[in-house]
Order: structure tokens, then C-alpha cells, then sequence
């Protein structure tokens, strides 16, 4: 479970630095970033859960 953990943990802070970089580049609107995030948020808790 560790590995699994610290996989989802590593994915889910290059997507949500990728979402934030987007977001301050102007390429997405607040409301998509946050709704990506948001569902990187359910994964990460998802990958905690199990």
C-alpha cells in the first residue's frame, strides 16, 4: 500500500502543479482548474482509502 500511496501522492502534486501552471497562464478558466483539482483531490483519497 505504501508504494501505492506515494504513487498517487506523486501524481497528484504534478497534476495540480500542471493545473496551476495552466490556470496562470491563462489557458483555463478558475472553475475548470479547481473542478481538475478537486478530482485529483477524490483520487488521492481514493488511493489513502484502499
Amino acid at each position: 500500500m505504501a508504494d501505492e500511496l506515494e504513487d498517487a501522492v506523486a501524481t497528484f502534486l504534478s497534476d495540480v502543479d500542471t493545473a496551476h501552471g495552466e490556470y496562470e497562464r491563462g489557458y483555463v478558466d478558475a472553475d475548470a482548474t479547481l473542478e481538475l483539482v478537486m478530482n485529483h483531490v477524490e483520487d488521492l483519497r481514493e488511493a489513502y482509502e484502499e
